[in-house]
């Protein structure tokens, strides 16, 4: 039996990792600048993220969620602490695509709507209703079509008002710097309009969380810079540090009942020492404050290099930008320079989504590394 053949491979297999390092099956060292799409969000291996999942796994892996688990609960605290997300509720999921579902089926429920408005460029997984908020027709199969999406450009307050005065839009979902579409974010006016709006039509408000969440921008929320409050706040992808593991926050306004929402596998003993391993360790090593210093540091670094166009995103959720498609730059840097980078939507973009242990000498490889490749390029 063959593996069904969705996704184009590089001829790159790791075997091990450590911090801000993977290491493949000839034992070549490669610095990891992406953290497979944003998911080491701690480093590979951390000592204590494996001490937790191991002494777990050897107590408890798993029960259903129909009895207490008092992990889940901790796992609360945890993240209102960290997060400053007061009085939200937290409901626990295994992924991104879940997490983004679980909010429209949510707000939906809530609202007795059945439309969305999203964005363009945007990306929000690839199941139901999330693929179908999901700007991009190859993904979209026709069961999904079904749903009703009206997309909009970044920034088009006159566009979401219009569109929500037909009063069947049970919500807008926005990821507050844009992902896979290319790192672009927009103003906190739009946040703040989008907000204002949102009560006025009686729709939620989802802040798609899965990439930007977890400390990843120097926020532990990216949306926290614009001074909003969501109704619904979805996370995954640097909550567990490679443990499959989703959720979102849901502002108390929203009642729970029994059966509203479910899941086998979602917030299972595993996953929660997992999650619960990421916080201690970013409170611990203080690394949302080590975000934005190496960010600041990058970001100077990168300003230096002429060939660089624009640079965007925040924190260490990067973008370099250059007037020419970087897809063979970014094979060059893996197979040359030994470097993991990302690519985006937008063809001349470098993505970068390293884990937030990242240290002032691992920016300077990348960036020794890159004006190497570029000096190649304009030979």
């Amino acid at each position: 039996m063959s593996l069904f053949n969705v996704y184009p491979l590089f001829d790159v297999t790791p075997v091990k990792g450590k911090d801000v390092f993977v290491y493949d099956t000839d034992n070549t060292k490669y610095l990891d600048l992406y953290g497979g799409h944003a998911v080491i969000s701690i480093g590979h291996a951390h000592p204590n993220y494996t001490k937790a999942i191991t002494d777990q796994v050897n107590a408890l892996g798993f029960y259903s969620n129909s009895i207490q688990n008092p992990l889940q609960v901790e796992l609360a605290k945890k993240i209102t602490s960290i997060s400053n997300c007061h009085d939200y509720h937290l409901f626990l999921c295994n992924s991104g695509a879940e997490a983004n579902e679980n909010a429209l089926k949510l707000a939906s429920f809530h609202t007795n709507k059945k439309k969305v408005i999203a964005f363009k460029n945007s990306f929000h997984g690839r199941t139901s209703a999330a693929v179908a908020a999901t700007d991009n027709p190859k993904i979209v199969a026709p069961i999904n079509a079904q749903q009703e999406v009206a997309f909009l450009e970044f920034e088009d307050l006159v566009g979401v008002e219009k569109a929500l005065q037909t009063n069947d839009v049970c919500a807008v979902i926005i990821e507050t710097i844009q992902g896979v579409g290319g790192l672009d974010e927009a103003s906190t006016h739009f946040y703040q309009g989008l907000e204002r709006l949102c009560k006025e039509y009686n729709t939620l408000l989802i802040a798609d969380e899965i990439q930007s969440g977890f400390g990843r921008t120097g926020d532990f929320f990216a949306f926290q810079k614009h001074g909003i409050t969501p109704d619904i706040i979805s996370m995954a992808k640097g909550m567990g540090n490679g443990f499959p593991i989703g959720g979102i926050l849901i502002h108390p306004k929203i009642e729970a009942s029994f059966g509203l929402l479910g899941t086998t596998f979602g917030g299972n003993h595993l996953a929660c020492a997992a999650s619960l391993a990421v916080v201690n360790v970013l409170q611990e090593e203080n690394l949302i404050n080590n975000v934005k210093e190496i960010s600041a540091y990058f970001i100077e670094k990168l300003k230096e290099i002429p060939q660089v166009t624009a640079i965007k995103g925040r924190g260490l959720m990067l973008g370099i930008e250059f007037s020419y498609p970087i897809a063979s730059l970014r094979k060059s840097l893996l197979f040359d320079q030994h470097i993991f980078t990302g690519s985006a939507k937008n063809p001349n973009l470098l993505r970068l989504l390293p884990s937030l242990t990242l240290q002032k000498e691992h920016v300077d490889t990348f960036i020794n590394a890159l004006q190497k490749e570029l000096k190649a390029v304009t030979l």
